[in-house]
């Protein structure tokens, strides 16, 4: 999907909201949990419960590969549905792969080529090994590299905002160095809402870039927040919410409750637009 085609589903559904597929067993239904593709029936009747109010979706590859051949079958019937339908979503994996060489090229063409198993139209990246670990997966017309630039977990203190001795942290290197691999049309970062207000410091290195923010909801993340300092003319952000909608509830209600939670923040963001 191209950054004319984004911007204008965003426009369309008066709606910048990802949904996380997160999928956990342990935390389906328990009629789903006996059933042989219960992940991809889970996933199936989020999607449908939601369509109307998100325009991404971001399945974490952690919760299909835990599942061995299984998951990634149920991955694969996930991808396959989304593709299917004739209201399009944006697809990201959250994969955050950051190795190089061949075994990024591999990477990238296992989620990201058009004549494979996934077509995912992004993928989460460490940037850390530098060139090496983005480059490779910038090759595909229409997909995206989304870097971690600034994430939300407490360990983000241990690397990301340590300062050179210039008092410049490293994620700021980070962003400025990225624009080295690509633009506005390819590359997107993660900035996690929980550090919103750091977002005036990222927009200031890349004011036309797309964010995805994770955090909104379950972590404790503002949406009026990420809104102020990171949003742009044309939207620039992904705001992201996993637990918040599609364990709403574990009744035979859940995908009507999920539909309810994105209806919500659809709404907030529909007023902001």
């Amino acid at each position: 999907m191209t950054r004319a085609e984004l911007i204008a589903l965003i426009q369309e559904r008066r709606s910048f909201l990802c949904v996380g597929l997160d999928t956990d067993v342990s935390k389906m239904p328990e009629h789903l949990q006996k059933e042989k593709d219960g992940v991809f029936l889970f996933n199936r009747a989020i999607i449908d419960a939601t369509i109307d109010y998100a325009v991404a979706y971001k399945p974490n590859l952690a919760f299909y590969e835990a599942m061995g051949l299984d998951g990634m079958r149920q991955l694969k019937m996930t991808m396959d549905y989304l593709h299917s339908l004739d209201k399009k979503a944006f697809t990201i994996a959250d994969a955050k792969r950051g190795d190089i060489g061949n075994t990024s090229e591999r990477y990238a063409r296992a989620f990201l080529d058009p004549k494979g198993d996934f077509n995912f139209d992004a993928m989460t990246i460490a940037p850390y090994m530098g060139a090496d670990s983005v480059t490779p997966f910038t090759v595909y017309d229409g997909k995206w590299v989304i870097l971690l630039a600034l994430t939300s977990n407490k360990g983000a203190f241990d690397f990301q905002l340590t300062e050179d001795r210039d008092g410049v942290p490293l994620y700021q290197r980070v962003l400025e160095r990225s624009k080295e691999w690509g633009g506005s049309d390819n590359m997107m970062y993660v900035v996690g809402a929980t550090k919103a207000t750091m977002l005036s410091d990222v927009r200031r290195i890349v004011p036309n870039a797309f964010l995805l923010v994770p955090g909104v909801g379950a972590q404790g993340g503002s949406l009026e927040e990420v809104c102020r300092y990171g949003l742009t003319s044309d939207c620039g952000l992904l705001v992201n919410s996993s637990r918040g909608i599609i364990y709403a509830s574990q009744g035979a209600d859940f995908a009507e409750r999920a539909g309810e939670e994105a209806r919500k923040l659809q709404q907030q963001m529909e007023a902001v637009l």
